[in-house]
Order: C-alpha cells, then structure tokens, then sequence
C-alpha cells in the first residue's frame, strides 16, 4: 500500500526481506498511527521476538515474517554438514513457531520452506532454496490478497455501512489484506460506503491499524468502541461485517479471530446481518477437527488493565497535533487482575459465507473444494 508521511508518498510492504545484510525488515506497528517506524532484525532471534512482541502482528503477515526468518537461520549456519543444518532448522522453526501459537499461517509458510529446502543437495543449496520459498511465500500472500478483493468487491454496494473488528488490512499481511481487500476493491470501481471501525481491545488495532490505513486511502470511516457494535446494529445502522482470521479449519469451517469476533457474528446471526470472513489459503488448517483444539494465546494482563498511547505536544504543525514518546497509561484498578484471551472460535454456523482467493464459499463446504482452496496431501 501506499504510505503518505508529510508531503511523501511511497509505496511499502508490511514484511521485507533484505539480503546483503540477512535481516526482515518490518514495519513497527506498536507506534502506529502516531509514528512509521521500519525495524529490522539482525537473526531469528529477534525475528521471533518481533513475532511475539508484536512489532509484527496478523496471520499473513506473521506468516510471511516467519518464512523470513527460517531463511534467515538457514542463511546463518555455517558449516556443509548437512544433518547439522537439519538439526538447526529444527531449532530455528520451533523458536519462531511458539512465538505466537493461535495462527496457523507461520507454520504452514515454514512447513513450505522445509519442503522446498528439501530439494537442495548441498547446504549452499538449501540456504538459495529457504530464501526463494520464503519470497515466493510472501508475494503469493499478496497475490491471494488481490484475489480476495476481487471475490470479495461486489459485496460492497453503493451507501454501505460496513463494520470491521480488529486489522485484517494490508499491516496484517504483506499487502492489501483480506477483510480490508474488497473494501479497496470497490473503492478503486469508485463505489461510496462508510465503515465503523471496533476499537478491538485491549490493544485496540481497530482504532490504531485498520483506521490508520482507511485515513491513508481515503476510505470514509468512523472508531466506534467494542460495545457500541450493538447498538449500531440494533438501529439498522450496520449493513454488513467483514473480519479476517488467523486459523479457519478446513474441516469444519469454524474461525479462530481476534477475540470479540464471536460476539460479533452472534449480533449479526441475531439481526439477520451478512458475516464475511476473508482469508488466503495459507490461514486454513486442514488437520484440526475441532475448533476446541485450537490453541488460543493468553496475553500478558497488563495489555487489560492499561493501554499504551503517544503524548501530545504542545507545538503543532499543519492542521494537526504532533505526538511524543510512547507510554503507557494503568487505567484499571491497581490491586486487580486480568484475563486476557487473544482470540476466540466463531461457529460455521454463524457465518455467512468465507471468501478467498478461489470464490466465496460457506464454511461447511471448505473441505469439498480443498483441492481448490491449495489442500496438499
């Protein structure tokens, strides 16, 4: 997408890769919107700390970080041994793996990394390969994302009030997103629509990302707060909702999200309202049978009881404030705790519909066009 800081516009990719100097660059979306920050980390450790710190966060972009990063480590090793390379491969995927668990998009982008590396003969072989798939990982992620938009688009009709939750844009993946790809779609046909975007707490990547990135296109939109959703629907003031998803089962269609999106598709079942979820092939999960097995993370609790934000300064440049270091603020009662749940399971039964990059689909018809959704045996 294109990013516009002051008077520059530019076009970026939320995960990169640099070659000469064997390190993922990414874009830190903790400083988002104040600031636009790209990090770069030096080795897989770092790699895998960005995962789970959530410099880097989304399942395809998650996905794409951690292929980088299992190229990465390969590109590290020094030695021709190669059951020695196996043996550090193993160390560096389940590193990056247990980074964050719930998604299943860097597992399946490291599975096609080791398979694709398979094929080398030599170490220096292996080292080309794990880079190649990791490239060729990323830009399919793209390619699904502009498919989605272009299943997804004719959803979105003239005068539509659309509700999005959490940030399945263009910063959960590599580029353009999913929930976010028709939105961009219809407005490249030149189609006019409003969209309410959930704040998504505790870390609120609804009124940080997905508002950010609507700011930056041009797309009108409105923060509303989590249990506004309700009341917006109940008054007939929602038309549709699009989420995305960081673990779909094939096998049964549920959808693991950020959590709050079950509360969602609950609303939506209750008013007869249509509940997208837009997803790349990378996100499904053909193994599990039951969205009970799905790991869900639990998160530390201070992300419940306070909230990070950038200070505001008192000089001001154009028509809007500057803004400061970043801190965070307690918000909740000083002797409490917290639960903190990343995601929840929403049931097929509750969604109207799955699109991806081959068609829109209901959820319980995933499995009988597997072949067609990338299922490999």
């Amino acid at each position: 997408m294109n990013v516009t800081i002051g008077r520059r516009t530019r076009h970026y990719r939320t995960v990169a890769f640099d070659s000469r100097k064997n390190a993922v660059r990414l874009i830190d979306q903790r400083l988002l919107p104040h600031q636009f920050q790209i990090v770069a980390t030096g080795n897989f450790q770092e790699t895998a700390r960005a995962i789970h710190e959530m410099i880097v966060r989304g399942a395809g972009a998650i996905g794409a970080t951690a292929a980088y990063g299992l190229a990465q480590g390969v590109r590290s090793f020094r030695g021709r041994d190669l059951e020695k390379l196996s043996l550090h491969v193993d160390s560096v995927y389940q590193t990056l793996q247990a980074a964050r668990p719930t998604a299943v998009d860097p597992v399946n982008a490291m599975n096609e990394v080791r398979s694709r590396m398979s094929q080398g003969k030599t170490v220096a072989e292996q080292r080309a390969l794990a880079l190649t798939a990791a490239q060729e990982f990323a830009n399919d992620d793209v390619r699904h994302c502009e498919a989605i938009g272009r299943q997804g688009g004719p959803l979105i009709q003239e005068g539509m009030r659309i509700l999005t939750h959490c940030n399945a844009g263009w910063l959960a993946f590599v580029d353009v997103g999913t929930a976010t790809a028709p939105l961009y779609a219809a407005q490249a046909e030149g189609r006019k629509f409003h969209v309410f975007c959930d704040e998504t707490r505790p870390r609120s990547q609804g009124a940080t990302l997905t508002a950010w990135e609507l700011a930056q296109q041009g797309i009108d939109h409105e923060v509303i707060a989590d249990n506004a959703a309700g009341y917006l629907i109940q008054r007939n003031e929602i038309d549709l909702i699009i989420v995305g998803s960081d673990r779909t089962l094939g096998r049964t269609g549920e959808v693991t999200n950020k959590i709050g999106t079950y509360t969602k598709a609950v609303l939506a079942e209750r008013h007869n309202i249509p509940f997208f979820v837009a997803i790349p092939f990378s996100t499904i999960d053909w193994k599990l049978s039951s969205g009970r097995d799905i790991p869900i993370e639990e998160r530390d609790e201070s992300e419940v009881l306070g909230a990070w934000g950038a200070v505001a300064l008192s000089r001001f440049r154009g028509s809007g404030p500057r803004f400061g270091r970043r801190v965070y603020v307690r918000v909740a009662n000083p002797t409490s705790g917290a639960r903190n749940p990343g995601f929840d399971v929403t049931p097929a039964e509750l969604i109207t519909g799955i699109i991806t990059p081959a068609g829109i689909f209901k959820p319980k018809e995933l499995w009988a066009n597997r072949r067609k959704l990338g299922f490999k045996d």
